[in-house]
């Protein structure tokens, strides 16, 4: 067992031990696949099957990303190297994300520059009344703006090693996202128009929908942080896992912006 730890230590990387959680995690984003499919088609207990994938499949990343932080934080496991490897696999997932939103916009001019007759021929439809983007649109992004850059001086904070200033303006990051959100779901509430409203209502429940979950994921993720720094888990050397949260946040800042230009502001102009 000696022999086996030095020769462990002649090099800086993480040997990752057994663990179910790579299968479950499969297992369970399995169901919810399936589930959501036979939700959508209303097929009977297709609900159900769609709630216990995402129930299993939130624990999974829980108890998965648990093992990390201990692995991080109280084994000393991610070395310099180790945490290069990390952080190239936040952007490679980003970069993903960024493809999955490319889809949405790649639809929207699909549409807008050349309508169908079944559209009218014009875009936005013909009854549908685009949001003003100078009202509630225009408020959340000087919201996420203004989140993006609380965040930043968090990250600020940490490199200097102040967990005390650096905790303050990251509950100032997660009291914008909560704002953003509730305007959102507000702004939802008095919409002119449904996702079963043809292209347009589709595309832009989408494209927002599913912008509204990453924040709502990107909140959670920024919650997790500022309890791990109020548990001094972050130094000045080592906080990837902060470093992953703000870029996530960065990144859905600027798909906001891509969204408003393209799903509020044009549709008004054009």
């Amino acid at each position: 067992m000696n022999l086996l730890r030095k020769l462990e230590q002649l090099h800086p990387y993480h040997i990752v031990t057994a663990s179910p959680w790579p299968l479950l995690t499969g297992i369970a984003a399995f169901n919810v696949t399936i589930g959501g499919a036979l939700y959508m088609h209303r097929y009977i207990n297709g609900g159900w099957i769609l709630a216990v994938g995402a129930i299993s499949l939130a624990t999974m990343m829980i108890l998965w990303w648990r093992d990390v932080v201990r692995e991080g934080t109280f084994e000393g496991m991610h070395t310099e190297e180790v945490q290069k490897g990390l952080k190239l696999g936040m952007i490679l997932f980003i970069t993903t994300e960024v493809m999955f939103f490319f889809g949405f916009f790649w639809a929207y001019f699909h549409f807008s520059m050349d309508p169908s007759i079944a559209l009218g021929g014009i875009w936005p439809p013909f009854g549908i009344q685009p949001f003003d983007p100078f009202g509630i649109p225009l408020l959340n992004t000087f919201i996420l703006l203004l989140s993006g850059a609380t965040v930043t001086v968090a990250h600020y904070y940490i490199l200097l090693g102040d967990s005390f200033n650096a905790g303050w303006w990251l509950i100032a990051t997660l009291c914008c996202a909560v704002l953003f959100l509730t305007m959102q779901a507000f702004e939802y509430f008095v919409a002119p128009f449904d996702i079963s409203d043809g292209a347009f209502g589709s595309i832009f429940f989408l494209a927002t929908g599913f912008h509204g979950f990453h924040v709502f994921v990107g909140t959670v993720f920024l919650a997790v942080c500022y309890i791990r720094l109020e548990r001094y888990h972050f130094t000045k050397d080592h906080h990837v896992g902060f470093l992953a949260a703000a870029w996530y946040w960065h990144f859905v800042d600027v798909v906001w912006l891509f969204l408003f230009v393209v799903v509020y502001w044009l549709p008004t102009v054009v």
